[in-house]
């Protein structure tokens, strides 16, 4: 049976490390996976990739602080990557997977230089808006991809002020209306990078599907 027809699995499908760089709801990233049938270990430690069948790299936060933390994982991450290893950024963590991020220079910081595994660049909702968009929120599935199999429609939970803006149209996989219409979902070409602007992990029913999809995807290549 597939696990995104089951209410929650016993069973341990795949092995995922939580990236833990100093930033993002650790302990809620690892139950909901938990949930979806992972076996769940939270790491500092770039060489616990070696053996993981998935990386989460979640995030709360500002970019210059989470991509400062993440320094010494780059490396491994961009690594993962290009070996064709599940990566799923959530929230400040999708944000890092793009090239930079306005954010760091509206606060004064100058240009800080993100993961560069989807190019593209994170914008500021524009003035006149309310940020953060905190609450929830539809989506609206653009094209397939594993990860938001049986998803179109629901509504998820988000807490941003800024949002992915890449420069391929075609990574982007779901979007949300706040005032304009922004990528919540995005995946790189090779479809084993994406991410969510929102939180899965406080998403209801709708997260927690995301999430078993994403163990589904490390369960096919474990």
């Amino acid at each position: 049976m597939s696990i995104s027809d089951q209410a929650e699995t016993e069973e341990t499908l795949a092995s995922v490390v939580v990236v833990d760089y100093g930033l993002g709801n650790l302990r809620s990233a690892m139950r909901g996976l938990e949930r979806a049938g992972a076996d769940v270990t939270i790491s500092a430690d770039p060489a616990s990739f070696d053996d993981a069948d998935g990386i989460v790299l979640p995030g709360v936060g500002a970019f210059s602080e989470g991509m400062e933390n993440a320094g010494p994982f780059r490396a491994s991450l961009a690594e993962a990557a290009s070996d064709g290893v599940p990566v799923f950024g959530i929230c400040l963590g999708m944000q890092m997977l793009l090239t930079s991020s306005e954010e760091a220079d509206h606060a004064g910081e100058g240009e800080v230089e993100g993961l560069d595994i989807i190019p593209g660049r994170n914008v500021r909702f524009d003035e006149g808006q309310k940020v953060p968009h905190m609450g929830w929120n539809q989506l609206s599935v653009q094209r397939d991809h594993p990860l938001v199999a049986g998803v179109d429609g629901g509504y998820a939970y988000f807490v941003h002020s800024y949002y992915a803006a890449p420069d391929d149209p075609e990574s982007v996989v779901a979007t949300t209306d706040y005032g304009v219409e922004f990528p919540s979902v995005v995946a790189n070409e090779a479809g084993n990078v994406f991410g969510t602007q929102f939180h899965p992990e406080k998403s209801g029913k709708i997260g927690l599907r995301i999430l078993r999809n994403f163990v589904e995807l490390c369960a096919d290549r474990a």
